[in-house]
């Protein structure tokens, strides 16, 4: 009988292996590809993961949580750019990744069910190099994995009518070592930082206890705030090794205008928080509205 269970599908194949045939030789070639199924295994094994089978060039496994899985992907990534041994013609051999989370049926060591070919199709949109992922992956990340993450298109899936938004995983940031333990240790400042948001009577803390809140009109957001250009959920701001992270979900876009008077504009990516300032939702922010969102930055 088959178990019904929520799990992380991962699919990671090698890009253009087709090539490496054609330019190195099948018997080179071939050593390539299983250095790279090798690695994939490896992280995926270290990192809580089950390997359910390898095809030609390209690995399936599962995780018990979306963070185990862009752990595994994101170590895969890294240790297949970095490998002395998988360069053809001074080029590296690049790897694609896609990871979705969601509900299969888990019979004969083997997993089945519409996510596990939303995650397949994940992989098709990834380019070399690229980690490609879905809104219900994000949804259930760590805050670090998260901030990590930014939304880069919206699709119809083939074989599917709905749109999926998809989302590319920074893997290559300049602190992703604190994201993926075990690869480095994860150094935190000891100071403690926190962002105060005031919007109207609602005030709201942003910090280690409260790592994260949505803002929008409807009212089961944390920030709830009513406008025809607002998206019922905006954005949202998470705290990331004690920086704060503003990230766009909606049609219209945020806009950011520090003390200083300098104005940054993001719509569907993210933006660092700084010092202090106001935000508005689908519009530039004016100081008194009712729809301005002010925020400022304490550290102690």
């Amino acid at each position: 009988m088959g178990k019904d269970i929520e799990l992380a599908i991962l699919f990671a194949d090698v890009v253009g292996s087709t090539r490496l045939y054609d330019v190195m030789g099948d018997l080179r070639a071939r050593d390539m590809v299983s250095i790279c199924i090798d690695v994939m295994r490896s992280a995926t094994e270290g990192r809580q993961g089950t390997v359910i089978k390898t095809m030609g060039d390209e690995v399936m496994a599962t995780f018990p949580n979306a963070d185990a899985a862009l752990n595994a992907a994101a170590q895969m990534q890294q240790q297949i750019s970095n490998h002395a041994g998988l360069k053809v013609d001074g080029q590296p051999v690049a790897i694609r990744i896609g990871c979705h989370y969601g509900p299969v049926m888990l019979e004969n060591r083997d997993v089945f069910g519409a996510a596990v070919h939303t995650a397949n199709r994940m992989t098709s949109q990834a380019k070399a190099g690229q980690i490609i992922t879905t809104a219900a992956t994000v949804d259930k990340l760590s805050p670090d994995w998260r901030a990590a993450c930014r939304q880069i298109d919206v699709a119809t899936l083939k074989g599917q009518g709905n749109e999926v938004v998809l989302y590319e995983v920074l893997w290559q940031t300049e602190d992703i070592t604190s994201m993926v333990p075990g690869i480095a240790s994860d150094s935190r400042a000891a100071r403690t930082t926190r962002l105060r948001l005031k919007c109207e009577d609602q005030e709201l803390l942003v910090d280690e206890r409260h790592s994260s809140v949505t803002i929008g009109r409807a009212e089961d957001n944390d920030v709830v705030v009513k406008g025809n250009l607002i998206s019922r959920l905006h954005a949202r701001i998470e705290i990331s090794r004690n920086k704060f992270v503003l990230t766009d979900q909606s049609t219209n876009g945020t806009f950011v205008q520090a003390s200083d008077g300098e104005e940054s504009f993001v719509r569907r990516d993210s933006l660092q928080i700084k010092g202090e300032g106001m935000i508005g939702l689908g519009r530039l922010p004016e100081r008194g509205s009712p729809q301005t969102i002010r925020f400022e930055l304490e550290e102690s």
